[in-house]
């Protein structure tokens, strides 16, 4: 509808909106702007551009609101509308008009530092009604939109869901009725999709307190795997602080990305491919994919052309063929040495050749965009060889002694690693007294007679020869070709000679170590001779790794697991040391060299068996919780058996964190390390089921939880290796079981085959999915136990509830969240550290606390809440570390809350002392706090005399500048109380008593000062108690608590500039109004006009509680109960655009109409 409209422009506004909804005519348009593209909606006011002689409109503006669009016409009418007439041509009035309204675009994209990015305009349109529709800052990135319906109660809500980095939010508008809802992802603890007859895309999100059921998806399986990418990068954030960094630095092999997404999801995306790549082929964890595209690879083994994908990243080339297990690939760029174009033909179209210095060529062929990836893996190669002649200028001083090709080769040959002058070098840093280990600890305590020969050595040749067939014919070292004959022969168990070298290779360690040379003797030399809780428990635990072992039954053995568990212990603060780890890098140290162990400990930790040893075994947890949904589905008729006896979580811990060393005879369990080495964590779980399954029978009948325990300790102590040639070692487990009979022996090899013959078909992106809904459970019920034991901790400290104590703690810890993700003034690190006690993990800055503190304290109001909000966080800030917990934050509200009135007024008198001025009554030197720290304030966090003695209630005297800000402070209190005019009249009498009082301790401090000239400074030297004629006794000494050193006068004459009104009577205090009070102004009488009135004015806290007690108003606001409820419900729905003010958990659905 046009409302207004001139020769050139036309003002419209969209029928169906305004004030009264355009009746049925507004339900319908709002209806489909939202059931329609939200990005799509059209504004409700529009200006239009358009000649007389013309049939074409062009949109010029458009605007939300009434005035956003009024300025923009008024604007139109002043600067352009005289200026066309001017103009005889229509084109060319359509020329200026266009570049005009282009100019103005440009010119304010570059005053706002506005630039183009890859977002599409739909995208962004979309984008700017997120943020207007729930309120969020520009620091909240949307990922992606998707259409869908949202049920409430059994009512279908077509809308659309967003997905941003911090929040999943909805938005709904039908006929009337809207609705919203916002979740944050931290927030979630089951994120599932469901299928049924009625809703076969159903996707439903829990919280702790609401469930929320969403359906009607165009694209369910995108949508899905969105949301898990999102939940888990909050999960990561709560579980070590990693938050989310945007990566617009990833490569893409395709020249032209698609832009129907923004570029944050794609970004998420190559996020997602780059840690499926990773796992894929056990790469480094900072390594990223550039690309992946089909091809086939010439397999010279058996003469044919695989179909697969090839993936290019930083610095590997890895292929995969499309069956899983016919073959795969990696070759380090570190060992190319020719990349080329073959010649095309009909049977070898586009061929690729790669060779390699250990003189293996891979043959490529049918690649789409040969030349393209050419180019790219050429530009990689580049850097690679300038990363490698870096670390060679870096590191040739150091590594003299080593063979340099050895660390860039391929080749798992370690010969030129063990030479005498780098073991030298490498173990001697600690006490050259000490024998160190120049080789794998296996190979020093074999005890094995050179004659010696037997059928199970006969056997140990005949596995040695067949991986050496196998490397002859597959190539050795990283760049073999891994078929399923490789897998066969890691089945049939790895000779001991060479088990160091291919769970290296497995693994993915020896591309680290190649990649990091000097790295772990550096790391050695830094951290040994250091102390710290890690290392007390890495002493505690030497001697109980492995010790029926004769490698750690002398101080070699241990020296080197000392180093190891140390080295890393340094390399990765976050774990540290964990009990467990002790256990597995003693096994890694009989087979590989300390280096070696090093880097095999790292993959162990850090890719392969993720947050398994950090302080909460959070991955072991997760891994329980996949045990159990896997014996759910394959061992039904066992699993209530075992949930009843408690079973399942007890064993699945110490056989995940051991692999199975701990409950296995060692010569067992390194068949198991073998198998997971080359398989991953898919191996574990196909053994463990496989152990239940093997008992089934025997679990069945037990009675409890000990008899079955027995029942799998006897199974496991009966897992032999009979082609093992090391002699029996005793089994620390076995020795502790009863002397019943024992089980029949099982052969290991044959367990492990028929794990997989039973279960082998669980794959391992199963597995990946099932961890995540685990985590999801396993951390928020780690993070509700953080709060109960915070709450359990405090509740006797305070006079709130456990239910209140609960929700103020969601606040604050939603604050600190919220700061993350928008910004903050301090590091959140910083502020959480899961490592640290309960009360520790999470606290407050300045900016959070003032967040909470207008929500949540009844003192803030008026315009000197900030203000107010520093000194009361400084006063709970007794560390004087810039933040507080969750102990101090309550200590504080608490006071406010349920404190009374002494102690009310006692806190306020107290945050109006002058820092780091305050002194002990009794005449001890001054305390070196803050100045709100004075000696004797009988609060729980308040500090104590340094002579041990609690001088209360004598406090220190503020000076008169801090008590004109007293004063306004309580102006600014009442602000908004209803019986503001009665306690402006009450202060106003109060204020004037105060100063009189202050001008009779300024004539005694004259008095004073003249006779005991040498206590003058209470600062530096004792300060003598005197007593004045008129006081009380216990009124004793606290006249001349504190004096006002010269320094503090020119600070205090510095507060003198606040105008001081001075009236004659009450009666003008009577007519005084809230408006005739400035924001500088203090409303007192009598003050005199003295200029010195400033460095000798002081008064005690008795007479500040004395005044007031004197004017019932005051005493009435000061006792006035606060309902913390209703303050905790507004503080969960408050939240302000820009700032750390979000809800602590979903909010409630909004429906209007």
């Amino acid at each position: 509808m046009t409302e207004r409209a001139n020769p050139y422009f036309i003002l419209q506004k969209r029928k169906g909106h305004g004030d009264g909804g355009g009746g049925l005519a507004g339900l319908l348009v709002g209806t489909l702007d939202v059931v329609l593209d939200s990005s799509a909606r059209v504004a409700p006011y529009r200006i239009l551009y358009q000649t007389p002689d013309s049939l074409v409109y062009w949109t010029i503006a458009h605007g939300s609101s009434r005035r956003e669009i009024t300025e923009h016409w008024e604007w139109l009418e002043h600067n352009l509308l005289q200026t066309l007439s001017i103009f005889e041509n229509e084109n060319d009035i359509t020329t200026f008009v266009k570049g005009k309204i282009q100019g103005i675009i440009a010119e304010y994209n570059k005053n706002h530092d506005i630039k183009e990015d890859d977002d599409t305009d739909k995208f962004k349109e979309a984008i700017a009604k997120f943020r207007k529709l729930f309120g969020m800052p520009e620091e909240e990135k949307l990922v992606n939109y998707y259409s869908c319906s949202y049920w409430k109660g059994k009512v279908p809500r077509q809308g659309w869901l967003y997905l941003s980095i911090n929040h999943l939010c909805f938005y709904s508008y039908l006929l009337g009725k809207e609705a919203k809802l916002v979740v944050r992802w931290a927030d979630i603890t089951q994120l599932e999709k469901n299928a049924t007859l009625l809703l076969p895309d159903m996707v439903r999100v829990s919280t702790r307190c609401s469930e929320h059921v969403f359906s009607v998806f165009l694209n369910v399986n995108e949508t899905f795997k969105l949301m898990e990418q999102l939940a888990n990068i909050a999960m990561r954030q709560l579980l070590d602080n990693k938050g989310f960094e945007q990566d617009r630095s990833l490569p893409k092999l395709k020249k032209k990305s698609p832009k129907k997404v923004s570029a944050l999801k794609r970004d998420l995306d190559a996020r997602a491919k780059s840690e499926r790549y990773r796992a894929l082929f056990r790469l480094p964890k900072d390594e990223k994919l550039d690309g992946h595209t089909d091809c086939t690879l010439w397999t010279p083994f058996n003469k044919m052309h695989i179909l697969g994908q090839m993936f290019v990243s930083t610095n590997y080339i890895c292929f995969t063929s499309k069956e899983e297990t016919t073959c795969s690939l990696i070759i380090p760029l570190r060992e190319v040495t020719i990349v080329e174009k073959a010649d095309s033909s009909n049977v070898l179209p586009s061929p690729l050749s790669i060779s390699t210095k250990n003189r293996m060529t891979f043959l490529f062929a049918n690649l789409k965009d040969r030349d393209f990836l050419v180019q790219r893996i050429s530009d990689f190669l580049q850097q690679t060889s300038s990363k490698i002649y870096f670390e060679r200028d870096i590191t040739g001083s150091l590594n003299s002694s080593d063979d340099e090709g050895s660390l860039l080769s391929c080749s798992p040959q370690r010969s030129s690693l063990g030479s005498e002058g780098e073991s030298e070098r490498q173990f001697n840093l600690n006490d050259n007294s000490v024998p160190t280990a120049t080789q794998a600890l296996m190979t020093m305590y074999r005890r094995r007679s050179p004659e010696e020969f037997n059928p199970k050595l006969a056997k140990e040749f005949l596995k040695e020869q067949a991986w050496k067939n196998h490397f002859a014919e597959y190539g050795q070292g990283v760049c073999m070709y891994r078929t399923e004959k490789t897998k066969e022969l890691v089945l049939k168990g790895i000779p001991e000679n060479m088990r160091g070298e291919l769970w290296l290779l497995f693994s993915g360690a020896i591309n680290e170590m190649a990649t990091h040379p000097g790295y772990y003797e550096d790391l050695v030399e830094k951290s040994m001779g250091k102390y710290n809780l890690a290392t007390e428990e890495i002493e505690r635990d030497l001697h109980r790794s492995l010790p029926e072992h004769p490698a750690f039954q002398n101080e070699m053995g241990i020296a080197a697991l000392r180093r190891v568990l140390t080295a890393y212990a340094f390399r990765n603060p976050n774990i540290g040391y964990c009990q467990a780890m002790n256990i597995v890098t003693s096994v890694l140290l009989l087979y590989a060299k300390e280096e070696e162990a090093f880097w095999l400990l790292v993959a162990l930790c850090e890719r392969m068996l993720p947050d398994y040893y950090n302080t909460r075994v959070v991955g072991a947890l997760v891994d329980q919780g996949v045990f159990e949904e896997l014996a759910r589905v394959y061992v039904p008729q066992l699993y209530d058996c075992m949930q009843e006896l408690g079973v399942i979580s007890t064993i699945s811990l110490s056989w995940f964190l051991t692999l199975f060393l701990s409950v296995m005879p060692f010569e067992s369990a390194v068949v198991v390390v073998d198998c997971f080495f080359y398989e991953g964590i898919k191996l574990i779980f196909q053994l463990a089921l496989s152990v239940l399954d093997a008992n089934i029978h025997q679990l069945l009948n037990c009675k409890d939880d000990g008899e079955a325990m027995t029942v799998l300790g006897r199974y496991l102590d009966s897992v032999t290796n009979k082609d093992s040639t090391l002699p029996p070692i005793p089994h620390l487990h076995s020795l502790l079981t009863d002397d019943g009979e024992p089980h029949p022996e099982v052969d290991i090899f044959k367990l492990v085959r028929s794990s997989y013959e039973k279960f082998g078909f669980i794959r391992a992106d199963v597995i990946e999915q099932m961890r995540f809904k685990q985590r999801l459970r396993v951390i928020q019920t780690i993070e509700d136990t953080t709060k109960r034991n915070v709450v359990r901790t405090i509740v006797t400290e305070t006079a709130f509830s456990i239910d209140e104590l609960e929700e103020l703690y969601s606040l604050f810890k939603a604050e600190h969240l919220t700061s993350c993700y928008w910004g903050g003034t301090s590091n959140p690190m910083d502020r959480h550290d899961p490592s640290l006690p309960y009360l520790e993990q999470y606290r407050m800055d300045l900016e959070q606390f003032k967040g909470l503190f207008t929500v949540l304290f009844p003192w803030a109001s008026g315009t000197h809440t900030d203000s107010l909000a520093l000194r009361f966080f400084r006063l709970l800030d007794q560390n004087a570390d810039a933040l507080i917990n969750f102990r101090e934050f309550i200590t504080g509200l608490g006071v406010l809350c349920h404190g009374d009135l002494t102690e009310k007024l006692k806190l306020l008198y107290k945050m109006h002392l002058l820092p780091g001025k305050s002194v002990c009554v009794c005449g001890n030197k001054p305390l070196c706090v803050y100045a709100w720290h004075v000696a004797g304030f009988n609060l729980p966090f308040g500090p104590i005399c340094s002579r041990k003695q609690k001088c209360l209630p004598h406090l220190s005297f503020p000076p008169l500048g801090q008590f004109i800000e007293l004063c306004k402070t309580l102006y600014n209190m009442f602000s908004e109380d209803p019986n503001e005019q009665e306690l402006y009249h009450a202060t106003a009498t109060v204020t004037s008593l105060l100063l009189e009082m202050g001008e009779v301790g300024k004539l005694f401090y004259s008095f004073h000062s003249s006779t005991e000239e040498t206590h003058a400074n209470c600062i530096t030297g004792p300060m003598e108690d005197i007593k004045l004629e008129d006081s009380s006794p216990k009124d004793n000494g606290t006249s001349s608590a504190m004096l006002i050193s010269d320094d503090e006068t020119k600070d205090d004459t510095s507060m003198s500039s606040y105008s001081v009104l001075s009236a004659g009577s009450h009666e003008m205090d009577d007519k005084l109004q809230c408006e005739d009070i400035a924001e500088d102004t203090v409303l007192v009488r009598g003050l005199p006009h003295s200029a010195s009135i400033d460095k000798d004015w002081a008064i005690t806290f008795e007479q500040f509680l004395a005044s007031v007690l004197t004017e019932q108003a005051l005493v009435q606001y000061f006792e006035k109960p606060v309902d913390i409820a209703a303050r905790i419900t507004n503080g969960k729905n408050v939240r302000k655009v820009g700032q750390a003010h979000v809800s602590v958990s979903d909010y409630e659905i909004s429906l209007s109409g």
